[in-house]
């Protein structure tokens, strides 16, 4: 039970966001990965989900990530991240 509390901490104390952007020319799973990959490497993004099917990034980041920087990251890989939404998420 302590570590599941210590893991919640920051999540309380930081808040969480998350950010989902359409990557509307993504056309394979290489496209995928490399968007994820390029999302995960910034400070402050905590999960990132890249779908091809549905052509979306879902990315759950501390509130103080940027939409420029999250947006940044995905075109360093050749794509277009057309923001959707931005929500917090309530600490449960």
């Amino acid at each position: 039970m302590r570590p599941l509390l210590l893991l919640g901490l920051p999540l309380w104390l930081w808040g969480e966001t998350l950010s989902l952007y359409e990557v509307p020319k993504m056309h394979c799973p290489l496209c995928t990965v490399a968007v994820k990959k390029s999302l995960k490497a910034l400070d402050g993004v905590h999960r990132a989900e890249v779908r091809l099917n549905t052509k979306e990034a879902r990315v759950w980041h501390d509130d103080a990530l940027s939409n420029a920087a999250l947006s940044e990251a995905i075109s360093k890989t050749g794509y277009e991240g057309i923001l959707v939404s931005r929500e917090p998420i309530e600490a449960p």
